[in-house]
């Protein structure tokens, strides 16, 4: 097997997703561009998107990264927006966009237009989330994205199944599509609530760092194959345990914390980068097939698909959001009491989709954001290169490489349309962002009252004889508590006259000089021989850990 295509792909695809960082372009479409352009280059490899690749390899450790960060109590506050895009919007827009497409296309049979369907339904919120705070949304919209984006693939994927059952001839029905819903949704929370305490007790119980990370890296790829293994949603599996173990993730130690956040953020970054990157390279596969359909249709088909998805979108979100409220007092007393809170700590939650922060959660602004950050990503692409060549009869599938070009033309334009788009639109609608000194208020107030028990605790401790310290140790302690109670505080004050900074950036620069020479000096001592590298190591990850620790003290 020659790798070098692939090391290449990983290397230059990560280049381009750094230089983004210094651009406006998001990375995910400047990856998509670039890559478009690379699959003309004389020299460059095929990259075949293989979805026995993508689904079991890729979509687990992103799916993975993805749960660690979102929050539980987010997601269980704002369930109801959550599972209706998730579970409601992409059985939708399986219906929708399949029956529009296949009045659109002649020829097109209606079992293969709700297999497109299936496969263009679901958005990847990678893109759309890393816009959000990119440009400052508002924490529930975001949430609420995150959150579709863990759980709408399984619906999609399971979806796809009946559809292509019922294409190819397998007998799909109503009842048996529905049971197999059922089966694949419980089935993927099932295995995900089997899995989940017994993980997280290994991840406990592990005295090794090393070991715990290694675990860690292999519970996506576990998660998934146990629940594929009894043919329910590996998706769900991960979200699932994941959810739970970034729940309890403050019940593993710092080590583990500290290494397992660090590789999960460079597995993250390499296999999105190197995703969007393949979703640009696919341009001349999917050309090669078109056969039969001549640019002009097939562009005119493109388009009429891309319009029915963007249109869709809007027809399930706003009903979704005004609808529930206006059948339902219930809900109407809930949300409006949840509403008044929200204002006053965290945005409304549990309200309508989108919601940005009125009491009686109409603000029209929110569902707009979320219909037009509906970007589709690598897994439709995926889906729709694992529709089989032949049906049961022997019969080749039918359209089966216009079904693969629509979806890259859906991919490609709502990644370009409304990914370039979608900051412009977020800041005339001017959405309400996160309140930046309110947030360092609550921390300054969360920090005093930890350092405070912390503190209790100390001077309990040190009246024991067993805990006896020589005093300069034991102020040590105690101004480390009293600076990490006063930072947070001190970020609320003005900063230096002098240099225009804040105490917050002296205070990291001083620790970082400081560090910086107690560094050289080991260098040095080492480079004489008067201690050899095992020992420069150790005296150089203590100073990496300080570095670490008076960063984080004062870090926004």
């Amino acid at each position: 097997m020659d790798v070098l295509p692939l090391v290449a792909l990983i290397a230059a695809s990560a280049v381009v997703a750094g230089a983004a960082r210094r651009t406006p372009v998001p990375a995910p479409l400047l990856l998509v561009g670039v890559g478009l352009i690379a699959s003309y280059v004389p020299g460059v490899p095929d990259y075949h998107l293989d979805p026995h690749i993508v689904l079991p390899l890729i979509l687990p450790p992103l799916l993975h990264t993805a749960a660690l960060e979102s929050s539980y109590l987010d997601l269980r506050a704002n369930i109801r927006p959550v599972a209706l895009l998730s579970v409601g919007y992409v059985l939708f827009a399986t219906l929708a966009v399949g029956w529009l497409a296949y009045l659109l296309i002649p020829d097109l049979p209606l079992t293969a237009a709700l297999v497109l369907g299936a496969v263009i339904a679901p958005p990847d919120a990678v893109a759309a989330t890393a816009i959000a705070r990119r440009v400052g949304l508002p924490s529930r919209i975001t949430t609420i994205l995150q959150g579709e984006s863990l759980v709408n693939d399984a619906t999609a994927i399971t979806a796809f199944k009946v559809a292509l059952a019922a294409a190819v001839g397998e007998g799909a029905s109503w009842a048996g599509g529905v049971q197999e819903f059922l089966v694949a949704a419980v089935g993927g929370v099932g295995v995900g609530l089997l899995l989940m305490v017994p993980i997280h007790w290994l991840r406990t119980h592990l005295k090794e760092a090393m070991l715990q990370n290694t675990l860690s890296l292999l519970i996506p790829f576990v998660a998934y194959a146990a629940a594929e293994q009894v043919h329910a949603s590996g998706v769900l599996a991960v979200v699932v345990v994941a959810l739970y173990l970034g729940h309890r993730s403050w019940q593993v130690d710092f080590e583990t914390r500290l290494q397992e956040a660090a590789v999960w953020k460079v597995v993250a970054f390499i296999l999105e980068s190197a995703v969007f990157a393949l979703i640009g390279l696919q341009l001349p596969v999917v050309l090669k097939g078109l056969g039969e359909y001549s640019v002009g249709q097939a562009a005119w088909y493109a388009a009429g698909v891309f319009v029915f998805v963007v249109v869709v979108r809007f027809a399930w979100c706003y009903p979704a959001t005004y609808l529930p409220r206006a059948v339902s007092a219930r809900i109407r007393r809930r949300e409006g009491a949840e509403g008044h809170e929200g204002n006053e700590g965290n945005e409304g939650n549990g309200r309508g989709i989108g919601s940005v922060g009125d009491a009686d959660g109409t603000d029209w602004r929110g569902p707009l954001i979320v219909s037009w950050a509906g970007m589709r990503g690598v897994v439709s692409l995926a889906i729709a290169f694992s529709i089989p060549l032949v049906m049961e009869d022997g019969e080749p599938f039918p359209a089966r490489n216009l079904v693969l070009f629509l979806t890259f033309t859906t991919v490609i334009g709502t990644l370009v349309v409304q990914g370039l788009s979608l900051p412009w639109l977020i800041r005339v609608l001017k959405l309400p962002g996160r309140d930046a000194q309110a947030q360092t208020l609550a921390e300054a107030q969360a920090q005093n009252a930890a350092s405070q028990a912390a503190e209790a605790r100390l001077e309990e401790l040190t009246r024991d004889e067993r805990n006896r310290l020589p005093q300069p140790l034991q102020d040590r302690l105690s101004t480390v508590l009293e600076r990490r109670r006063n930072s947070v505080w001190e970020r609320l004050g003005q900063s230096n006259p002098v240099t225009g900074e804040s105490a917050d950036d002296t205070y990291r620069r001083l620790a970082r000089e400081a560090i910086a020479a107690e560094r050289e000096v080991f260098v040095r001592m080492r480079d004489e021989r008067r201690i050899d590298d095992e020992m420069m190591r150790t005296l150089l990850r203590k100073l990496d850990l300080e570095e670490a620790a008076a960063y984080r003290e004062v870090e926004d």
